[in-house]
């Protein structure tokens, strides 16, 4: 089925991937049709050609299935990585069209067809048999008694199917490569396992219509079995490597005129059984990345490959029973009667199946939570319509601003400081990075500045106005009531501007004193204010008072 997510190829300019998959599938399964007609009317012949070119379109599309397989079967464990939805996904994907395909010709077609009586037929061990065996893969049974034994290819009923163990052998491997991180950052191991089933297929040695020189396991011939999985696995390599591979057509029809080169060339024919795995596994995944995109709007219809490979030898066998012994017109009605077969088994039996793929999804991906940090965690503040707003957990007393993230700070625009505030919070507001990216709700404490003189701060009394107005209004969003340690410092209104006293002190430098207003006592340890915003805090008029020779000093009152 289409996956919503998949990305295009190319831009705009192919189809997506799994269409040009399912349109290779299709025509692949087709060939094979083709190249069944020709042994079922004259069994002597592997296919359309002569059996000396060693040459078979069928057998190739079947290298190009086995390439396909590993690269999408690689994909779906990619996209989840767990073994029993993985091993579950699979068993959906094979096991009802097979059984359906099976049911029918042991318990539909076998009693029609069958020579022998029904009471034997239904009696015999072998037509239960046929359903059970083939039903566990590994144990095909291909005859069903007295079912086309008057055909001229009576010893299997549907050959086709000859083919899926060893596709189950191919999701095992890949299991078993992704239980082990072959699949990830061990990609590099799939390079000897690929070495591994060439040096066995090297000794093998199966052909198109020959089993090789090893024995089989149970009903699966292994010769076969290692040259099928030798595209499989140059499948999962085309995937873990899609970033780095370009798969170019040039290069795909390339090796093509390459396999047919090795393959009609007598000294190098030995070479061909190598470059045809490659030829067709290659181009197969090259071709369904370059796929025209004007053909991607038909998935529906060309899904039906898988009922259409098995559908087709049964179909083919009974037009065969019916007289046709023409292996052209075998294929021009056997052809269109699969393809129709396989659409409705796709939509009757395979597209019902996998639409239970969505109780298999995966969990939903949660993000990881954020490291603590050496913060607390503030309370709610209302925003600006009155909505409670929880500040992040980065923000603190300690640290307002330090550990918020640059995004957070860049966001929010520093707060203007009210008319009232006096010349030295301007001055801390553009040298304190922290403040100037302060992030709302977070709250900071006053600076701690170290004590000027005898440690007496200078005081100025708040006119009646500001007297009048409440003390939250200063910071905005503060509320009334709200907690002393988590309201934001209050601004004090702005003093009036002091004028240096410039008269001459004896037995010191000129001091530069505030003057002194009318009504107002000059505090001894009253310092100048252009002092404190330069950092000097030096009392400069210490000296003066400690001259005892001087009768106009001024000395420390007692309190």
């Amino acid at each position: 089925m289409r996956r919503a997510g998949s990305s295009l190829t190319e831009g705009n300019r192919y189809a997506k991937i799994e269409t040009g998959f399912a349109w290779l599938r299709l025509i692949g399964a087709a060939l094979v049709v083709i190249e069944h007609s020709f042994p079922l009317i004259d069994p002597s012949r592997i296919g359309m050609f002569p059996k000396s070119w060693n040459l078979s379109p069928g057998y190739f599309a079947l290298m190009a299935f086995f390439a396909m397989s590993g690269f999408q079967i690689a994909d779906s464990w990619h996209r989840d990585a767990s073994w029993w939805r993985y091993l579950l996904k699979r068993a959906l994907r094979i096991w009802p069209p097979l059984l359906v395909v099976v049911m029918t010709t042991a318990f539909v077609i076998g009693p029609l067809v069958t020579v022998l009586s029904q009471s034997e037929y239904w009696g015999s061990r072998q037509t239960w048999g046929y359903v059970v065996n083939n039903a566990g893969l590994y144990t095909l049974q291909h005859q069903l008694p007295g079912v086309f034994a008057q055909n001229p290819f009576h010893w299997s009923a549907n050959g086709s199917i000859w083919t899926l163990p060893m596709e189950t052998t191919g999701y095992l491997i890949v299991l078993a490569a992704g239980l082990t991180g072959v699949l990830g950052r061990a990609r590099l191991a799939l390079f000897p396992v690929l070495a591994a089933f060439l040096v066995l297929d090297g000794f093998g040695q199966a052909r198109v219509g020959e089993n090789g020189n090893f024995t089989g396991f149970l009903s699966l011939p292994l010769a076969p079995l290692v040259a099928y999985m030798v595209p499989f696995v140059l499948g999962m390599i085309f995937f873990v490597y899609r970033d780095r591979l370009r798969f170019q057509p040039l290069v795909a029809y390339g090796l093509c005129a390459a396999y047919l080169i090795t393959n009609f060339t007598p000294p190098l024919e030995p070479a061909a059984r190598f470059v045809l795995p490659l030829a067709a596994g290659y181009g197969a995944v090259t071709w369904a990345h370059h796929w025209p995109r004007r053909l991607a709007g038909y998935d529906e219809w060309v899904y039906g490959s898988y009922g259409m490979y098995i559908w087709g030898m049964p179909l083919q066998q009974l037009v065969v029973l019916a007289g046709v012994r023409n292996p052209l017109v075998l294929m021009a009605i056997a052809v269109p009667a699969s393809y129709l077969f396989g659409l409705l088994s796709w939509w009757l039996v395979e597209k019902p199946t996998q639409q239970l793929r969505r109780y298999l999804r995966p969990p939903a991906r949660t993000r990881p939570p954020a490291p603590d940090r050496p913060t607390e965690q503030l309370p709610r503040h209302p925003s600006a319509d009155g909505s409670p707003q929880l500040l992040p957990p980065q923000a603190s007393a300690d640290g307002p601003t330090q550990l918020l993230p640059r995004q957070a700070a860049a966001a929010w625009s520093p707060p203007r400081l009210p008319r009232q505030a006096s010349p030295e919070q301007w001055h801390d507001q553009r040298r304190d990075p922290l403040r100037h990216n302060a992030v709302p709700g977070a709250v900071a404490r006053p600076a701690q500045r170290p004590p000027v003189g005898n440690g007496q701060h200078q005081h100025h009394e708040p006119g009646r106005a500001d007297q009048q107005r409440p003390r939250d209004q200063f910071v905005p969003g503060a509320q009334r009531g709200e907690h002393p340690a988590r309201r934001p410092p209050v601004v004090e209104p702005r003093p009036g501007r002091p004028q240096p006293d410039r008269r001459p002190v004896p037995g010191g430098p000129l001091e530069h004193r505030p003057a002194q207003s009318v009504g107002q006592e000059r505090h001894p340890h009253q310092v100048d204010q252009r002092h404190r915003q330069s950092g000097d805090l030096r009392d400069d008029a210490q000296g003066a008072w400690d001259t005892p020779s001087s009768s106009t000093a001024i000395r420390p009152s007692s309190t």
